[in-house]
């Protein structure tokens, strides 16, 4: 059996894991779960990849039941119901001493997907970590349903880091959601050709996917001329505010050829109130603009000098690292202190 080295609590594990899908997962939260062998090796890691599709309980499950079982039946497979009724069907008491960590109390309801805590039930399990309670009336009390099976939960574990994890989900319940995006490199140049990587440019465009508005400002609009899609990840081109004084632009621009596309130009932001993902990308001018409107900021750091001239000028700001991820660039999701 090929175990998964690691040297950190599994709930971090967890964490980290569902940070790789914050914001893909929307209209639902960015889940994490892992399962934990007997001798407390780690067997699995999941997450929540997309709304509709396995949460993350169920991709650790399915994963510890191959790497437990010997049984690839499962492998790759993300239908849902399928995992959960031949988990059901096969587990054979595999599952008694797997324990698990979840960085959301396991859902109680059957929705497009059928209820978690039920299938941590039935498979056996005798414990489970969990960092936040479920905020959502419609899947929470999960955590009862094992509680009344004789499951150990044990509630708050990471709770502060998993409760930051659910932010932009329990912010877009009620109102928009918006996040500043940016690339920079390390001597803070902001202009002048391509500045991150393929795969820092590859979740810009999976995020653009999930969003439903970019907001950008008018002189990038007719100096980049953008097209604002999501190309990279096959995804959809969502809806995009310019922001301008003047509504003069040249149609020609790729930006206004997208079928069903709305493009607004307006002097002011006030249009984001229609909309509950947004992303904003610019530089100083709408990083200036957009202050009073971002809940976070997102930048990727590219580990580059020179090639550029501008910055993100006289603008202060002081921010809170909320999650960084070291890849091929380093990714910031942070917030104003």
């Amino acid at each position: 059996m090929n175990f998964i080295a690691h040297s950190l609590h599994p709930m971090k594990l967890a964490l980290n894991e569902a940070w790789n899908y914050q914001l893909l997962t929307f209209p639902n939260p960015a889940v994490g779960a892992v399962c934990i062998g007997g001798r407390g090796e780690i067997l699995s890691v999941g997450a929540h990849k997309r709304a509709g599709g396995p949460h993350a309980e169920v991709f650790a499950l399915r994963d510890a039941y191959s790497l437990l079982s010997g049984d690839d039946v499962l492998a790759g497979c993300d239908d849902s119901s399928f995992i959960h009724d031949y988990l059901r069907k096969n587990h054979n008491n595999l599952f008694h001493t797997v324990s698990m960590a979840v960085t959301l109390e396991p859902c109680a309801h059957h929705g497009k997907t059928p209820s978690c805590a039920l299938l941590i039930r039935d498979l056996g399990i005798q414990k489970i970590s969990i960092a936040s309670k479920d905020p959502n009336p419609i899947a929470a009390n999960g955590g009862k349903i094992l509680e009344d099976a004789g499951v150990v939960c044990t509630f708050g574990v990471m709770e502060e880091e998993g409760n930051k994890l659910l932010k932009p989900f329990l912010k877009w319940q009620a109102a928009p959601f918006v996040f500043f995006k940016w690339a920079q490199r390390l001597d803070g140049t902001v202009d002048n050709g391509v500045i991150s990587s393929q795969s820092s440019r590859e979740h810009v465009h999976a995020l653009r996917d999930r969003c439903d508005l970019i907001v950008i400002g008018g002189n990038t609009v007719r100096h980049d001329r953008p097209t604002l899609d999501a190309r990279l990840v096959e995804g959809k081109a969502p809806d995009v505010l310019i922001y301008s004084r003047s509504s003069n632009f040249d149609t020609s621009i790729p930006l206004f050829g997208i079928p069903n596309r709305k493009v607004f130009i307006a002097s002011s932001l006030e249009k984001i109130k229609d909309y509950s993902l947004v992303m904003i990308e610019g530089a100083m001018a709408m990083m200036d603009a957009s202050r009073d409107v971002c809940d976070w900021y997102l930048s990727y750091i590219a580990p580059k000098i020179g090639g550029g001239s501008h910055t993100l000028g006289a603008i202060q700001e002081e921010f809170e690292v909320v999650h960084a991820k070291i890849t091929d660039n380093i990714i910031l999701w942070m917030r104003k202190k």
